[in-house]
């Protein structure tokens, strides 16, 4: 049950009944009308702002609209007191007997409460990491990569029908200093002496297993080559041993994508690129043209001639965008255009790109390119991930193992764990800078939100575990009608809150909100427990009180449920027991 969709439901029937009476002109359009909880919770459990919405359109006083719908709900047997306050909100608080019914709801949903099913699924691309793979991973893919599968994950909740994407950039120069790189490697690995690493070139240890295997797999053979013939072969085996190594790292972070897309399947003669170009050309949306000069101080390359130009500006950009090079290459845009076609014609609605706070400048083109080529049906939304700032105690850290110049995602998932990487990474908007100190997300106490949330779960599976022990099984009729206390209200609100928070997180391409939700269902969990030691009546166990007991089980036992799907939803562990 979502407390709040029943409820905007029965505001409507509300309305409609009000219409019927006369007492209002007729039903209006309910589109801007919410209900949601109060920002005060002394205020009651939910809040509209129904009146204020559409006071205008029937020709009323909000505040008189808000007291005839506040009346009219007030007669709901489920609503123990309908209030309006300021300029026209109504404010309710609902019975006892509601909340319990919502409990009990919640329980018998089990592990998919909170979980929506759609007649009709959207199909959602949701594309995320897409490192260049010349090297390994570091601690700012690391962010990305978590941030793209735990939304992917919320949006699977939610209903939707998602798909997880790598796009491999294994197109253009950078690839063949990869392999330039590695054959560096096999000649060290066949014996030579390569002396200091050539600038340009890329210079990490982590070339070493690669050049070693090329020695082993061709002998001296590719050495005795002119480079136009050992590059594809050492490109090739360089890119596949590179994917294997990045696919490792996502592993350790529990990240599996669907599907692995390489870039040069966009290229050839007649390939997509050109078809995706060509069909642009024929809606008349790319043209020859110049551009202004980029604003502040010009590029020392900078040179004003006439390229082909896509429209961008037509659909919402700040400037078009070539599609040519001097040479008559393809732009990396142009390649762009090309893998969102891919993907429309995949039959996707939405695609979601989770980029580098470095790429801001590419949300406007992504989104052009988007209505450009769906004619607008197909949805773009682009999520850029801030920095990552490593600390120690407190003190900056700038150790790596493999790279020689930055820290590895492998770094910090060895030292630290995938649970504390994965939830640490996520209790933040992803628009915002992430410090992360290796000493606070391993340390036992409360100020370390994993521990803190990984530590609830397990306190209720314990107590569940001790429950069983001292009255048995559940039983399959239970009397939740002794959940009274303030404290256990308190814990059935939180646990009645979950469908909406994963709604909102969903809509709001937040997975922090998930993060967010479960550290303030801990917190109400530990401070109920906490409440128990100095008054014992408010114990989940009571010794002489089996259906009390029971009650109270009940409801550790749905609180459970929505500790391990937000987990889960992270991608985060759930633990039976914490030692």
């Amino acid at each position: 049950m979502n407390v709040f969709a029943d409820f905007a439901a029965r505001l409507r029937s509300t309305l409609e009944a009000l219409a019927a009476e006369g007492a209002i002109a007729r039903l209006p359009d309910l589109g801007r009308v919410v209900v949601e909880p109060p920002r005060d919770p002394s205020h009651g459990d939910l809040a509209t702002n129904a009146a204020m919405a559409l006071a205008k359109e029937l020709g009323l006083k909000p505040r008189d609209l808000a007291e005839t719908i506040a009346a009219k709900l007030a007669s709901d047997p489920d609503v123990a007191k309908a209030d309006v306050a300021g300029p026209g909100f109504v404010n309710l608080t609902l019975s006892e007997t509601y909340w319990r019914a919502a409990l009990a709801s919640a329980l018998a949903a089990g592990a998919d409460y909170g979980r929506v099913e759609k007649a009709k699924p959207a199909r959602v691309n949701v594309e995320y990491v897409s490192a260049n793979p010349t090297g390994p991973m570091h601690v700012g893919h690391c962010r990305g990569a978590v941030f793209g599968d735990a939304l992917a994950n919320i949006l699977a909740f939610a209903g939707d029908d998602v798909t997880r994407e790598y796009y491999i950039n294994d197109a253009g120069a950078q690839v063949d200093v990869l392999a330039r790189s590695a054959f560096l490697r096999y000649r060290e690995a066949l014996g030579e002496a390569i002396g200091d690493i050539p600038e340009g070139l890329y210079p990490g240890d982590y070339l070493k297993p690669i050049g070693a295997k090329l020695a082993a797999d061709h002998g001296a053979a590719l050495r005795d080559m002119p480079e136009a013939e050992w590059l594809p072969l050492v490109r090739d085996a360089t890119i596949d041993a590179m994917m294997d190594m990045i696919r490792d790292d996502l592993a350790s972070l529990g990240i599996v994508h669907d599907v692995f897309f390489s870039e040069r399947t966009l290229h050839g003669e007649g390939g997509p690129i050109v078809r995706a170009v060509e069909d642009l050309r024929a809606q008349g949306l790319v043209y020859e043209g110049r551009l202004p000069p980029p604003k502040g101080e010009l590029p020392d390359d900078w040179e004003e001639r006439e390229q082909t130009l896509f429209r961008a500006t037509d659909y919402g950009d700040d400037v078009d965008r070539p599609l040519m090079k001097s040479d008559g290459a393809y732009t990396y845009f142009a390649a762009d255009v090309a893998y969102f076609r891919s993907k429309f014609e995949r039959g996707f609605q939405e695609m979601v790109f989770v980029l580098g706070a470095d790429h801001g400048g590419y949300v406007k083109r992504l989104q052009a390119v988007g209505r450009a080529l769906s004619g607008g049906s197909a949805k773009v939304s682009v999520e850029l991930c801030q920095l990552v700032r490593l600390f120690r105690a407190g003190e900056p850290v700038r150790m790596s193992k493999r790279a020689g110049d930055f820290v590895t995602l492998r770094d910090v998932v060895d030292e630290v764990g995938r649970d504390a990487v994965r939830f640490m990474m996520l209790f933040r908007s992803n628009d915002a800078v992430l410090d992360f100190d290796f000493a606070k997300v391993t340390e036992q106490s409360r100020d370390n939100p994993v521990f803190y949330v990984q530590y609830a779960h397990a306190r209720a599976q314990s107590i569940l575990r001790k429950g069983e022990e001292a009255f048995g099984p559940q039983p399959a009729e239970i009397d939740l009608s002794g959940l009274a206390d303030p404290g256990e209200l308190a814990l059935i609100r939180k646990i009645s809150a979950w469908p909406r928070a994963v709604e909102q997180a969903a809509a709001a391409r937040e997975p922090h909100r998930v993060a967010f939700f479960l550290h303030e269902l801990a917190s109400e969990l530990h401070a109920h427990w906490n409440r128990g030691k100095d008054s014992p009546d408010l114990r989940f166990i009571m010794e002489n009180n089996g259906l009390l007991t029971h009650a109270r089980l009940a409801l550790v036992r749905a609180l459970t449920l929505v500790l391990a799907s937000g987990l889960a939803i992270l991608g985060v562990a759930a633990p039976d027991e914490m030692r």
